[in-house]
């Protein structure tokens, strides 16, 4: 059977362009990214013990649109997969993950503890949720009314999946939103811990009201309870354990 050739389109000279060069015609807003409302950098801290601290943390990249996060997380390693004794710090550019960064100094996290066992099955998937709950929370151009913007149909599916969150959260958080630093997920042989750090522990009110939100998202039972410590109770504490100031 005979086909026919695909017919090419004129332009403004009257002579024809080829099928390839206008099928690569497409829209603006199939380039355009989607703006996080902060920029946030990721950290990787290895347990080397012949270097030192600082030198064990490392600068893994930086991002502030949702494109480049998912290009960066599905290119690194589950938590779960990590040595004993690895971390990821994830927080605001300009806030290093360490008690004395000025930003940090006065300020405390909600931690949760792990047990060994689900380590395999919840570890990854809250601390994705913990992600989740930092940066698209902050998507504040869709959080205020402009979820039918025409680039909004453009994202990825797992982006709308976690933006589903700012239809949850409304805009309760906005005001705490300033207070959060970052989140850190440490893997240890004993038990796994994630938390959210908050740059004044005395801020009562916008700590509270992260703690609350970040329990719902993390869909603990409701006699679970996390704690929230000081950085100056933990850096000072004589035993093994750090009283909570707060818990929710």
């Amino acid at each position: 059977m005979a086909t026919s050739e695909p017919r090419g389109t004129e332009n403004e000279e009257g002579r024809a362009e080829s099928p390839t060069a206008a099928a690569v015609t497409t829209s603006p807003e199939q380039y355009i990214k989607h703006p996080l409302q902060n920029r946030w950098a990721l950290w990787y801290f290895k347990n080397d013990k012949s270097k030192s601290w600082t030198e064990n943390l490392r600068l893994i990249s930086k991002f502030d649109t949702v494109e480049d996060f998912w290009a960066l997380y599905n290119h690194i390693q589950q938590p779960s997969k990590l040595g004993f004794g690895c971390d990821y710090c994830l927080f605001k550019d300009g806030i290093k993950p360490m008690w004395e960064d000025d930003r940090n100094k006065l300020g405390g996290r909600w931690l949760m503890t792990l047990s060994k066992q689900q380590r395999h099955n919840d570890l990854d998937r809250y601390w994705m949720e913990t992600v989740r709950f930092l940066l698209f929370f902050f998507l504040l151009m869709f959080s205020h009314g402009l979820v039918d913007s025409p680039v909004f149909g453009q994202l990825h599916t797992d982006c709308l999946c976690c933006l589903q969150l700012l239809c949850l959260i409304g805009e309760s958080f906005d005001e705490a939103s300033e207070d959060v630093c970052g989140a850190v997920v440490n893997v240890r042989p004993k038990g796994d811990k994630i938390a959210i750090w908050t740059g004044n522990c005395q801020n009562r009110d916008a700590i509270m009201t992260i703690g609350q939100q970040y329990k719902e998202r993390l869909s603990l039972p409701i006699k679970t309870l996390i704690g929230y410590q000081s950085h100056d109770d933990t850096s000072s504490k004589s035993g093994s354990t750090t009283k909570n100031m707060y818990s929710v």
